[in-house]
């Protein structure tokens, strides 16, 4: 689970200006400190003795604050920008632009009390804030507002506003050291999958390829009676319900394979992948890959079908902003004549907890009745609950040169749908322009989808710090 693991580290300036009173910039810099070291957040900021209040107002303190910002480069995740008061708005941008971090930056602003709006008492950081934003668009950096543009930080919204910016730093930094392996060849027949390498390098993710027979040759070669694999048997069996007509051996070889995808991700230090699984692993070794990718895909290394590397990219992401294990789905039938309805479905790869309610672990039905059930165990079959979810799709256009993606909110319902595999019944919103997008706009039919909503925190990533190019579906 290293997504959710991992501390988020935020590096904090607490700006003030001299004609307000100083006295409210030193204590919101200590409540802030305070909240950010409740919550389990890492802080990085300047001692209290390094500047003469301990927050940032002159070039030199902007300088001491933008060294120490260097030097942590590698742990900061985010900066906040707090205003007590009004703030000096070239201490905050000098600040930021000589540390060049390039991570996402947070600005907050302290609400005035009507009943304290003397000149020792009142803040002003409501017109601060609008200057401080100001400079920061001159300078071209990036920043993230609070809900409300001034706030207490000791108040509900600020504490949802620093988790959804949490969230937020967590998706942006992933993403540029994203790390994601491509297992096998993309099959022949699905042009859909092709992607470019360099477009995704140029944002800081790196493919990392290895062809399937690698995999293959040393998954036959592997042992029953290993450790490792007799422990994956054991917790395939506690992952889901095998029915009593699938022979030991073909759960074994199911194992085999999965311990050698895990030891790849593990080697490479990979934080989601694609695999060729429709039909050569079939075909060449006998299972299906979707309960790998099923158990990958719970443990937080997330993996799309049919070598789908914009596919896993899009996984990723959803993983980074919710926390849930995301589920990779084609957009695939229509439901009747309701126009807002639709069934999504694979065959399938859903993490346990994406699908939300118990599941077969069996054998593909399309692939089984064609090449035979016996070399196709490893599929997960079931509904998907009912609840909230978030759909996200990347795809790098060559035509364009950029990385493109569409994103939106729906539910899954309970109406029932008597197809096999794994059947997710999903009710978006406005569905038919949507589909109208996508088709115009040459995206693939496969989605990534997570339980919850955070449509925001990904158009905010993506979008204002990324540079992609987004469609938010409303």
């Amino acid at each position: 689970m290293k997504i959710m693991k991992k501390q988020i580290t935020l590096g904090i300036i607490t700006a003030t200006r001299n004609i307000f009173n100083t006295k409210l910039a030193i204590e919101g810099r200590q409540t802030l400190i305070d909240i950010l070291k409740s919550a389990g957040y890492g802080i990085v900021i300047l001692p209290e003795d390094a500047t003469p209040t301990g927050c940032i107002e002159t070039y030199s303190d902007a300088k001491k604050c933008a060294d120490l910002f260097r030097k942590k480069r590698d742990e900061i995740d985010g900066v906040i920008v707090t205003l007590p008061n009004f703030g000096d708005e070239l201490g905050v941008v000098n600040a930021l632009a000589l540390s060049d971090l390039q991570v996402p930056v947070l600005i907050h602003a302290a609400n005035d009390d009507k009943n304290k709006v003397g000149v020792n008492e009142r803040r002003d950081a409501f017109c601060g804030k609008l200057s401080v934003c100001n400079n920061l668009y001159q300078y071209g950096i990036q920043f993230t507002n609070t809900s409300l543009h001034t706030c207490d930080l000791n108040s509900e919204i600020f504490r949802n506003d620093l988790d959804r910016f949490a969230r937020l730093c967590r998706t942006v930094k992933g993403l540029r050291n994203a790390r994601i392996g491509a297992i096998g060849a993309r099959p022949a027949a699905f042009q859909t999958v092709r992607f470019s390498e360099k477009l995704l390098q140029a944002t800081g993710i790196t493919v990392v390829p290895i062809d399937l027979s690698e995999i293959i040759a040393k998954a036959t070669k592997m042992d029953n009676q290993a450790v490792a694999v007799k422990t994956m048997r054991n917790q395939i069996g506690e992952y889901g319900n095998i029915p009593g007509y699938i022979p030991e051996e073909n759960v074994l070889t199911q194992a085999r394979f999965s311990v050698v995808v895990n030891e790849f991700m593990e080697q490479n230090d990979l934080d989601a992948s694609a695999i060729q699984c429709w039909d050569s692993l079939e075909y060449n070794y006998g299972c299906a890959s979707c309960l790998t990718m099923s158990m990958m895909g719970e443990n937080q290394m997330p993996s799309a079908c049919e070598m789908d590397v914009a596919g896993a990219v899009s996984m990723y992401t959803l993983l980074l902003a919710s926390g849930n294990a995301p589920g990779f789905l084609d957009w695939n039938n229509n439901f009747d004549y309701e126009s807002d309805t639709c069934v999504c479905t694979h065959c399938s790869n859903y993490p346990k907890s994406f699908m939300g309610n118990e599941f077969e672990i069996s054998n593909l039905d399309i692939l089984g009745n064609t090449i035979g059930a016996e070399r196709c165990f490893g599929a997960i079959k079931g509904r998907v609950a009912p609840g909230p979810f978030t759909f996200f799709r990347i795809s790098t256009d060559d035509r364009k040169g950029l990385i493109k993606s569409y994103l939106g909110e729906g539910e899954f319902t309970a109406e029932p749908y008597g197809m096999d595999g794994g059947i997710a019944v999903c009710k978006v919103k406005n569905l038919n322009p949507l589909l109208q997008y996508m088709t115009r706009n040459g995206f693939e039919h496969h989605v990534a989808m997570s339980r919850g909503q955070t449509a925001d925190i990904i158009e905010e990533a993506v979008g204002r710090y990324l540079g992609w190019d987004i469609y938010r579906h409303i």
